[in-house]
């Protein structure tokens, strides 16, 4: 073992009753890098699970990217694409896309008990990937697939049924103003429930054909083409592929990409405000940490004042005496971010299963606090907080070279 390590283990590990100074001063240097470490392994997992999990509500609603009419006109009646078989399959050629689904939606009215409500129409057939909905299903069944060539089911939100007094098996009516009024009835198969409610009170989701047949379309037309992806880091990367792919099988592109980013910009604008709050959070709890490490440090210096004088008398260097201190407060940092570390992810651990803290709906998007740390971002944060650390150390231990070996030994 080299000299500095030996001697710094030394000074770790010794139990001097007479040392009243450096027993507390470690324990405030340890504790403060385990409550910086903890607090910011705690906001970083929310942050990251706070953005996954609206991003994730919104992508349920309207996937990761559409393909739109290029030119919007005021009829909503003309604003649709057409169903190309070739683009479909080039574009489910395209690595990263999960599933490409055909959309096509209208807005209506449904009556309530007490008033009128609009609501929109989607449209969906076979393509659809259910994921996101028989994960908040809370009643009854996702669209059956029968061989009708229009199915009457719907499925609507807690909101919509609670407003309504509708239950599975019921029907409603909608309505839809095209040349004239014209009114559709469905039965419902199936109730779910989001923590979106401006959505919740919003989609109805039923048969492709049913908004085709409202709109007067034949059956190669679509509102939209909505793609999933497997990983949503990909998005910016997917997209242009998905705009080459387009731009590749049309001479003349009519189609416009949009992302889930544009289409909710008000939202994610907001989500971007969480990375600021994220940085400002980790500076702090940093600068805690880093001071109690550094008092820490110039405390033990200070203490072993005369140690320091008698290794400079038998000839050790500047710079040896300071790698023992350095050495020293590795040891303190290292020691509070082990236990940081494990208070950090047992709060994230508990959240995690038990959702013990509640957070509103109505103000959040969520109704409770969402945790999520990958692993790449927490053994970056602890590489990063523990060299920073590290660094921020060097310009205390030149302390040691101020120290004279004689003043030093006398005084002691």
């Amino acid at each position: 073992m080299k000299f500095e390590f030996f001697i710094a283990n030394r000074f770790n590990h010794e139990y001097n009753k007479e040392k009243k100074m450096s027993r507390p001063a470690i324990r405030i240097a340890i504790t403060g890098v385990i409550l910086g470490m903890a607090v910011m392994i705690i906001a970083l997992a929310v942050i990251i699970g706070f953005k996954s999990e609206v991003r994730n509500q919104i992508a349920g609603f309207g996937s990761h990217i559409q393909i739109l009419p290029r030119n919007i006109n005021n009829d909503p009646q003309q604003n649709f694409i057409f169903r190309d078989d070739k683009l479909i399959n080039d574009l489910k050629e395209i690595k990263g896309i999960k599933s490409v689904q055909n959309v096509a939606q209208k807005a209506g009215i449904i009556q309530t008990e007490s008033a009128f409500q609009g609501i929109l129409l989607k449209g969906i057939d076979s393509t659809y990937n259910w994921t996101f909905f028989k994960k908040n299903l809370i009643e009854g069944n996702i669209l059956p697939e029968t061989n009708d060539s229009i199915k009457n089911g719907a499925i609507i939100s807690s909101t919509i049924a609670k407003a309504m007094n509708l239950k599975v098996g019921d029907a409603f009516n909608t309505y839809f103003v095209t040349n004239t009024l014209r009114a559709r009835k469905f039965i419902v198969t199936g109730i779910y429930q989001t923590t979106f409610s401006d959505y919740d009170k919003l989609f109805i989701i039923t048969d492709l054909q049913h908004v085709r047949r409202l709109n007067n379309w034949s059956d190669d037309k679509l509102t939209s083409l909505e793609i999933i992806i497997d990983n949503y880091s990909d998005l910016d990367i997917i997209t242009s592929e998905v705009f080459s792919t387009i731009a590749f099988n049309q001479r003349e592109i009519k189609y416009r990409v949009e992302t889930i980013e544009s289409l909710s910009q008000q939202i994610f604008d907001w989500l971007n405000l969480l990375d600021m709050n994220a940085i400002v959070i980790l500076i702090l709890m940093f600068a805690v940490s880093g001071f109690c490490t550094v008092s820490g440090l110039l405390i033990l210096i200070l203490e072993r004042s005369a140690t320091i004088g008698l290794f400079k008398a038998i000839g050790a260097t500047n710079s040896k005496i300071r790698k023992i201190f350095l050495a020293q407060a590795s040891y303190i940092i290292g020691k509070g971010m082990l236990w940081g570390n494990i208070l950090g992810l047992t709060i994230i651990g508990i959240q995690y299963f038990t959702h013990i803290i509640k957070l509103d709906p109505a103000s959040y998007y969520v109704d409770f606090v969402p945790v999520s740390l990958p692993f790449s971002m927490w053994l970056a944060l602890n590489i990063v907080i523990g060299l920073l650390s590290i660094v921020i150390l060097i310009a205390p231990s030149y302390f040691v070279t101020k120290i004279a070996p004689a003043e030093a030994m006398r005084k002691e």
